[in-house]
């Protein structure tokens, strides 16, 4: 069974190897977000089970969550070696010093695991191994007896790395060697493995576990079940974002603006049970939607509790550079401790629908 990188590095980082922080992106809104939490540059990477993501177009770099939006729509679709992307991983952008390489595999020929290892990583290991075999080492452990550290750090003296890094990078490779025999792969792979001012860190993961040995391992098997999306979203050609606790109130608060003489630009549904994280979510999505001028946040809160709403909306406008008007309708259960918190953060509401629809027409166009 072969892992995606995201999942490869989970489990690399369970058991002790650093990776970047990161998450999974199903569209270019969830990208957005993500970015915009992560707060720094990031790289957006596809997320398909082969190599070759970089030179194939698979792999871009962003600044800030517009250009993750833009960026992860160009991924996205994407046909890689035959895979369609239908998953990015967005991570923060790794400042980096140098890239190494470190795998380990089954040497059928040997009938022994093989671990190879090389101070040049990155994209072009596969020239690397072709036109200079000579600059990867290639070292075959006893599988009858203990890996031990000292014969891992033997390995990062012969890669030739500096004598600081004889130490880290051993520790990586031996960290790496007991990830392969614990979960019985066929490989286990950094490419590249980077150093960077805060150490080392796994900037891909690669994992491939033996079908046959999968009913020892339930908990890689759990993770091939994928979290479902938290909100159901749509671009739409207006400029006032609509979103509603449910399709029906959502779909409701679409006509409201279009009986006012608005144009919706979004229909984004965050569901009958929506916490705080998910408004946040939700806004952040829209906000990052450049057509976008006015929000109007209709909530009829029965499951979802108003108090969240409204901690969710304080909290995405503290944390956003873009002005954008927002209209809130917000009424239901935990109406008043909702209502408070957002009187005590300056920010208006509305108890009727039809009324907060018509202001955010308004707003609308008093920005034309």
């Amino acid at each position: 069974m072969k892992f995606f990188e995201h999942e490869g590095k989970e489990i690399f980082k369970k058991n002790g190897i650093n990776i970047l922080e990161g998450y999974v992106a199903y569209s270019p809104e969830e990208a957005s977000v993500i970015a915009s939490e992560l707060d720094k540059p990031v790289v957006v990477k596809a997320q398909v089970l082969t190599g070759g993501r970089g030179k194939s177009g698979g792999v871009k770099f962003a600044d800030n969550p517009g250009e993750a939006f833009s960026v992860t729509e160009e991924i996205l679709g994407m046909d890689i070696k035959g895979n369609t992307v239908k998953r990015v991983l967005v991570e923060e952008k790794a400042d980096i010093i140098n890239e190494f390489y470190v795998s380990i595999t089954i040497d059928r020929e040997a009938k022994r695991p093989i671990i190879m290892a090389s101070k040049e990583g990155g994209v072009n290991i596969e020239d690397l191994a072709k036109n200079h075999p000579e600059k990867i080492i290639k070292y075959h452990p006893n599988p009858l007896a203990e890996f031990l550290p000292f014969e891992a750090r033997e390995i990062a003296r012969k890669m030739g790395v500096s004598s600081d890094l004889i130490s880290p990078i051993g520790d990586v490779i031996w960290k790496l060697y007991n990830i392969f025999l614990k979960y019985d792969a066929e490989t286990a792979e950094i490419n590249p493995l980077v150093s960077t001012p805060d150490g080392l860190i796994a900037a891909d993961a690669k994992l491939v576990v033996e079908n046959d040995s999968l009913f020892r391992h339930e908990d890689l098997v759990a993770m091939l079940k994928y979290k479902k999306k938290g909100v159901d979203f749509v671009k739409l050609d207006g400029d006032i974002a609509v979103i509603g606790n449910g399709a029906g109130l959502t779909l409701t608060a679409m006509d409201m603006v279009k009986l006012k003489g608005g144009e919706p630009a979004t229909f984004l549904d965050i569901g009958g049970g929506a916490s705080e994280d998910i408004i946040y979510q939700a806004l952040s999505i829209v906000l990052n939607y450049k057509p976008v001028k006015v929000v109007f946040l209709n909530v009829l809160g029965g499951i979802t509790r108003a108090d969240d709403v409204a901690k969710g909306v304080v909290k995405v406008l503290d944390n956003i550079d873009r002005d954008v008007k927002i209209v809130i309708r917000l009424t239901g259960t935990h109406e008043e401790e909702g209502q408070k918190i957002l009187e005590e953060a300056g920010i208006p509401y509305e108890i009727s629908m039809e009324e907060a629809a018509e202001k955010a027409v308004e707003l609308c166009k008093s920005l034309e």
